[in-house]
């Protein structure tokens, strides 16, 4: 190296924004990114509840907690680059384009919306990156967006099965391909086009509101999954911490439990959505706490039938979805935080010393993931709960806060709990008397 002569080191002419134009332009298109990755978190997140197929809750699960990923590497990466900005917000014109994805009431409408057309502008949009960006000069945001461009075709593909298409589904998508259209693409990859004639944003004429049950498709359904009663339900409450209770029978129901953790799947669904001013860490770890819990349910969806249990006689409890819906978004995450997932530790850990009877390595296994994930979980309800609490204007201590929300919780639920009736008959659905035949237990 050469050191540079006095010379070498005076102010040449032009601005420092002219040096870095170049920098600065990928920076603008990483922001773009970013962006979209965002909404599509904050929007997508609103189909989960609204389709009714366990694997495809699961599999969209998934795809969310990895946009997370994507956004947030994007963010790392944009903030060594001249000209990504410090802040979070996005753009209205871009958010406008995702608050009309979401406004189909039919969720298999809506989804192919987001993926017939969303996520495949998306898709040619980091395809687009990495044909304008130097494959030397940009290398660390090239070798992000070859693995982000990977996963973007693994979810068309992932998801191809669950698509529908018809004459409305068809209108749909064209109605939304014509806005992308309009802007050139995500990142203005391509030149924009004018909206046809006649054509009307829905989102100008209505907002987007939950819906006030969510699907479980073709399963049955009940209430709840829990009572005193073994003739009512498959989970006995007293039989879960009752010495005498075989352990076969505990981990049957303690699988029930796990499955029924779609629950927590479909209610914390609705909280991106409500939060649109939140920080990107806020909506990346409720991501994570979301992908957790579909895995949880996993556990029980895939575990049950190797134990002989039939899936289409567990019914899916649906109160906790009927009445967190009716309280704002703070209050539906301190229940969650501070109330259901806090208050379940000293139970599970009386099932997990059951279960560990049987030597059952996956058992094991899979609570003590549970576990570990459900302490995490109530950490973020400590990072978290005060920063949504300050989003919706509340500035109670937590703890008054909390004490609040829960007796909220309990007016609510007379209101709105306990009004699903099982949708099989007793000799039809999982029962507690049941799983004792089941496994044979005396």
């Amino acid at each position: 190296m050469v050191a540079p002569s006095r010379s070498d080191l005076a102010p040449a002419a032009g601005s420092t924004g002219g040096r870095l134009a170049a920098v600065q332009e990928m920076a603008r298109l990483q922001r773009l990114l970013f962006e979209v990755e965002r909404e599509f978190i904050r929007t997508a997140t609103t189909l989960i509840y609204r389709v009714g197929e366990p694997e495809l809750k699961y599999l969209l699960c998934q795809h969310v907690w990895e946009s997370a990923g994507h956004a947030r590497f994007l963010r790392e990466r944009g903030r060594e680059l001249t000209g990504f900005s410090g802040g979070e917000d996005v753009r209205d014109a871009l958010r406008q384009v995702f608050d009309e994805a979401v406004l189909p009431a039919d969720g298999g409408m809506a989804l192919a919306g987001f993926y017939r057309v969303l996520k495949p502008a998306l898709l040619r949009a980091y395809r687009h990156y990495l044909d304008v960006t130097d494959h030397l000069a940009d290398w660390p945001s090239k070798k992000l967006v070859e693995e982000f461009i990977l996963d973007e075709e693994r979810h068309a593909r992932e998801i191809t099965p669950y698509l529908l298409s018809g004459d409305a589904t068809d209108a749909w998508a064209a109605h939304l391909s014509a806005i992308v259209a309009s802007r050139g693409g995500f990142l203005g990859e391509s030149a924009p086009a004018p909206l046809p004639a006649g054509f009307a944003w829905e989102s100008a004429a209505r907002c987007y509101t939950h819906p006030l049950t969510c699907n479980r498709g073709r399963y049955p359904t009940c209430s709840s999954v829990f009572s005193f009663d073994p003739a009512e339900t498959p989970i006995v409450r007293p039989w879960l911490v009752d010495p005498a209770t075989d352990a076969r029978v505990i981990r049957i129901m303690v699988y029930v439990w796990l499955m029924m953790e779609m629950d927590a799947v479909d209610y914390l669904a609705t909280v991106f959505y409500d939060t649109p001013a939140a920080p990107f860490d806020l909506h990346h770890d409720l991501a994570r706490h979301l992908w957790d819990e579909s895995r949880h349910s996993q556990f029980g969806f895939r575990q049950l039938p190797k134990l002989g249990v039939d899936l289409m006689t567990v019914e899916h409890s649906l109160d906790l979805y009927h009445i967190l819906i009716h309280m704002p978004p703070h209050e539906r995450y301190a229940m969650m935080t501070m109330e259901f997932e806090a208050g379940s530790f000293p139970t599970k850990a009386t099932v997990m010393d059951r279960i560990r009877e049987l030597n059952d390595f996956e058992a094991d296994t899979l609570l003590a993931f549970d576990r570990n994930d459900e302490q995490n979980h109530v950490r973020y309800g400590h990072r978290w709960l005060p920063e949504i609490m300050a989003l919706a204007g509340e500035h109670r201590p937590v703890d008054e806060f909390v004490r609040a929300t829960q007796e909220k919780f309990k007016v609510l639920a007379e209101l709105h709990g306990g009004r699903t009736p099982h949708a099989l008959p007793p000799e039809r659905r999982l029962t507690g008397e049941k799983i004792v035949r089941l496994v044979g237990a005396r």
